[in-house]
């Protein structure tokens, strides 16, 4: 068996005249924790996207556990998601819903389990991520930033997925908040043993959680590497992006 759990090669995707992915080649090895960095409207969404099967490529391959993805059947695809777990962007709870029932959703909806022991376990989670059982009856619309990110994340995690999706993790909090939730990714990718992909320009973020770092520029995977390579390197992209500077190779769209 290999040691790389996602294998994407070759991967294209083109939105009318506009190409995201140009033929992208990545790996991400199992229980290894890879940042993707890049400016905005670079493609890092439509990466996961494509991973996820929620977007069709316009052409490549995303081998999965050795498992070709692209072109899956319906069916086969829900038993590819079980596998993973995702903290979107924005949190994204269902405001409908009360925190547990937000933090139990994959077990209620996909593992069928019943709902106090669903509860049980969302409770168990959420005590996980640094939160109080009585925060479980609440609604989302009553936490503030930091706890929806939280339970966006025990949500993540509840299924205990093999792969986890970080999409901006860091986004609209403060910078001491930030680090709690990087604190907490962490413990919570070591814990499961999981794979995870994360995106984000937040670069405190990217530095603390990677165990490596890829950045993707025009549509392609232009460097890799560790941060301590990364901080090392000369590669003039690299260098623009991680230092914030207006001036270098990377031209900004206006």
């Amino acid at each position: 068996m290999s040691d790389t759990k996602i294998k994407i090669s070759g991967l294209k995707k083109a939105f009318g005249k506009k190409v995201v992915l140009d033929g992208l080649d990545l790996d991400i090895r199992k229980g290894e924790s890879l940042v993707v960095i890049g400016g905005s409207g670079t493609g890092k969404s439509v990466l996961i996207k494509c991973i996820q099967g929620l977007l069709q490529p316009d052409a490549g391959s995303i081998l999965i556990d050795d498992q070709e993805v692209v072109g899956l059947k319906e069916s086969e695809k829900e038993e590819m998601h079980s596998k993973m777990g995702m903290l979107f962007q924005g949190g994204a709870l269902f405001d409908s819903l009360s925190v547990w029932e937000n933090v139990a959703f994959g077990l209620l909806e996909n593992q069928k389990m019943n709902k106090k022991q669903a509860k049980n376990e969302a409770i168990r989670v959420l005590r996980q991520v640094g939160l109080a059982p009585d925060v479980a009856d609440l609604s989302p619309s009553e936490l503030s930033g930091g706890m929806q990110k939280r339970v966006g994340l025990a949500r993540a995690i509840a299924t205990r997925p093999e792969i986890i999706f970080f999409d901006e993790p860091t986004t609209g909090l403060d910078p001491i908040m930030a680090d709690v939730i990087n604190d907490l990714i962490i413990e919570s990718v070591k814990g499961l043993g999981a794979t995870a992909l994360t995106i984000t320009h937040d670069m405190a973020s990217a530095r603390k959680i990677a165990d490596r770092i890829a950045m993707l520029y025009k549509g392609k995977i232009i460097w890799q590497g560790t941060v301590k390579e990364m901080d090392k390197t000369t590669d003039p992209y690299v260098c623009q992006f991680i230092n914030g500077c207006s001036q270098g190779p990377i031209k900004v769209e206006v």
